[in-house]
């Protein structure tokens, strides 16, 4: 099978990202397994070598993905101009380069250039200075393909948190959790850990919307209304789903670890967890798109921005993770036509 061609999008130029990539790239190892391509501007990405003090990170320019180099990193030049940086700050130029990186590199996955694409940090506000109008990565993804619905999934060795909201205020998050949104939610999330991470009937737990998961109605009825009755449906439809729990004594047991993975009802509800239990070498990827879509658990880090101190473990399991994801998603693409192609397929007849 050919190798994997991954687009990596830059990020804040004035945070972390533009480091983690020199340091992850630097080491001539992960070019046996993908084709790494850099969306951003051969000055800016020199610019941070000197900074990251690298002797043996090395890039080739093209100016198409249709012409990458194999056993080299690419990188295509989204921008001509000068940028100023101002390590460490936020600043409009940081949030505009940053969208110009990303929006570049999902055209080209679009037109099937590449297979998988690992974001660097963004800032929001930043990107809201530069008049970008989405709240993050997930949410311009979900713009850009419209016909799909983007999942948060959180994933470390051995924990997988998804979401059923995403980023918005605590006070929004009841009306998000209807029978609906829960349903389609299992059944993104079920089909992300069959094509994406090879688990054949993977096992799911559904955590509560109140404290308590509502002691039976005591606290809030959402438990009863609509979270169980989506649970039943879902096992009505041969999925391995159970809950709702209650979030506090599903957490502090380790009951977790008995799931492949866990539906939370928002964000900090699975993100404290899973942050205190991987902060590091955590990764976040979005399911549900037609490409895989990782990226490191951390934000821009602009306290560190500029001493060499970034540790880039986040950033490279968030690269290799997009590799064996696309791996595993050709290999079950491949499955299934086989299967169709099979069963259509007539019979041949014996004749004597």
């Amino acid at each position: 099978m050919d190798k994997i061609k991954v687009g990596i999008s830059i990020g804040d130029l004035n945070g972390i990202g533009p480091e983690l990539i020199i340091k992850t790239l630097e080491h001539q190892g992960i070019l046996k397994s993908c084709i790494p391509v850099i969306y951003a501007s051969a000055k800016v990405i020199s610019y941070h070598r000197n900074v990251a003090k690298s002797e043996v990170f090395s890039f080739k320019s093209v100016n198409d993905a249709r012409n990458l180099i194999e056993n080299q990193v690419n990188l295509i030049n989204c921008w001509q101009e000068n940028v100023t940086i101002n390590l460490g700050m936020i600043t409009s130029d940081g949030g505009k380069y940053a969208h110009i990186s990303l929006d570049r590199a999902v055209q080209d996955l679009k037109a099937g250039l590449i297979d998988a694409l690992v974001t660097s940090p963004i800032n929001k506000k930043a990107m809201n200075m530069a008049n970008f109008p989405h709240k993050g990565h997930t949410d311009y993804l979900g713009s850009e393909f419209s016909d799909h619905t983007p999942l948060m999934l959180m994933v470390s060795e051995d924990l997988r948190v998804a979401v059923l909201s995403h980023h918005i205020p605590l006070k929004d998050v009841a009306e998000q959790v209807t029978r609906e949104s829960i349903s389609r939610t299992l059944e993104i999330l079920q089909k992300a850990l069959i094509q994406d991470f090879d688990i054949e009937k993977p096992v799911i737990a559904v955590l509560g919307l109140n404290p308590h998961a509502s002691d039976e109605g005591v606290i809030g009825d959402e438990e009863e209304q609509i979270i169980r009755p989506a649970i039943i449906e879902a096992k009505k439809n041969g999925m391995l789903v159970s809950g709702p729990y209650p979030p506090d004594g599903f957490w502090g047991s380790g009951k977790w670890n008995k799931f492949d993975a866990i539906l939370c009802m928002y964000h900090d509800q699975g993100l404290i967890p899973f942050k205190m239990h991987s902060f590091g070498h955590g990764v976040n990827v979005t399911v549900g798109l037609p490409f895989v879509r990782t990226s490191p658990d951390h934000g821009t880090a602009y306290d560190i921005v500029g001493t060499n101190t970034a540790n880039e473990s986040s950033f490279r399991t968030a690269l290799h993770l997009a590799i064996d994801m696309a791996l595993n998603r050709k290999e079950y693409a491949e499955m299934r036509k086989n299967k169709l192609e099979k069963i259509a397929k007539p019979s041949e007849e014996v004749v004597e």
